[in-house]
C-alpha cells in the first residue's frame, strides 16, 4: 500500500511538470471549466428560481444536492476522468500492452496518470454553493452531519469511478462503447437536475440500484440536513461495496481476455 501512494505521487508529479512545460495547457482548462461551471449555474438558477419544494426540499437543500453533484464531479474530473477515459482507445490501438507488461498495477497507473490541475477551480466554486445552500436553510448542523456527509462523498466518489470504469472496460468485448457513455452522459445530466427523493417506482430502481447516478448526490446531502437513516446508509456502502466489486471483476476478467492489437 506504502509502495501504491509512492507511484501515484510520482505519477502527479510527472504529469505537472509535463503540463508546465506548455502553459497554455495548464491554464486553458481553468478558464474551460470555470466557464462550464458557470453556464451549469446560471442554467440551474433559471431550473430552480420559481421552485419552492421538491419533494420536502427546499432551495438550501436543492443548492446543498447541486453543490455535492458538482463536488463529486470536480473530484472525477481533477484525478482520474482523463485516465479512465482512455481505456477504450489503450484497449484499441493495443497501448494497453505496455501497461501490462510493467512492474506495477495497471489500473492504477491508467487511474492516476493524467490528473486535470485544470479543475480545480471547480472544487472551490461547488464548496461555495455548498456552503450557501447551508446558509439558506438556515439550520445549524452537527459535527456528526458533517462527518456522515464527507463519509458518503468519499463513497460516492469511488461509485462514479466504478461506473466509469465498467463502461469502459466494456471496450475489451465490443469496438466501440460510444452508445453506452451517450447513455451514462444523459443519465448523469438528468440525475444532476432532479434530486434522487423524486424518483418513484421503476425510476427509483433505476436509478438506485442499475445506473445509480439518483444516490450520487442524494445520500450525502440527506446525511448533512440529518434525513438519512442507518438503512439508508447502509444501502449506500452497499451499493458502493457491490459496484466497486463488479467493476474490479469486470476489470480483471477483460484482461483475462484481451488480445493485443498489435498481435
Amino acid at each position: 500500500m506504502k509502495e501504491n501512494f509512492k507511484f501515484i505521487a510520482e505519477l502527479m508529479k510527472l504529469r505537472l511538470s509535463h503540463i508546465m512545460t506548455f502553459r497554455l495547457g495548464f491554464f486553458g482548462p481553468f478558464f474551460i471549466d470555470t466557464s462550464y461551471f458557470l453556464v451549469q449555474l446560471f442554467a440551474f438558477e433559471a431550473i430552480y428560481r420559481h421552485v419552492d419544494n421538491i419533494c420536502g426540499w427546499r432551495r438550501g437543500e436543492i443548492l446543498v444536492f447541486v453543490g455535492t453533484f458538482s463536488l463529486i464531479n470536480a473530484i472525477n474530473m481533477t484525478v482520474y476522468f482523463f485516465g479512465v477515459i482512455s481505456i477504450p482507445e489503450k484497449i484499441q490501438t493495443g497501448e494497453l500492452d505496455l501497461y501490462l507488461t510493467k512492474p506495477v498495477n495497471p489500473l492504477l497507473r491508467i487511474t492516476f496518470e493524467k490528473i486535470n490541475p485544470g479543475s480545480i477551480p471547480l472544487l472551490v466554486f461547488s464548496a461555495c454553493i455548498i456552503l450557501y445552500g447551508v446558509k439558506e436553510t438556515g439550520v445549524s448542523y452537527s459535527w456528526v452531519n458533517v462527518i456522515s456527509y464527507l463519509f458518503l462523498v468519499c463513497l460516492m466518489t469511488i461509485l462514479y469511478y466504478d461506473m466509469e470504469l465498467l463502461i469502459r472496460c466494456c471496450a475489451f468485448f465490443v469496438f466501440s462503447v460510444n452508445n453506452l457513455t451517450k447513455i451514462e452522459e444523459t443519465a448523469i445530466e438528468l440525475c444532476l437536475k432532479i434530486p434522487g427523493v423524486a424518483f418513484y417506482g421503476i425510476y427509483k430502481f433505476l436509478f438506485y440500484c442499475v445506473l445509480p447516478y439518483g444516490i450520487i448526490a442524494t445520500l450525502p446531502t440527506q446525511a448533512f440536513i440529518g434525513t438519512l437513516s442507518a438503512k439508508g446508509l447502509f444501502f449506500g456502502a452497499a451499493i458502493v461495496c457491490i459496484f466497486t466489486f463488479l467493476a474490479l471483476t469486470f476489470w480483471a476478467y477483460g484482461v483475462h481476455r484481451y488480445e493485443s492489437a498489435s498481435s
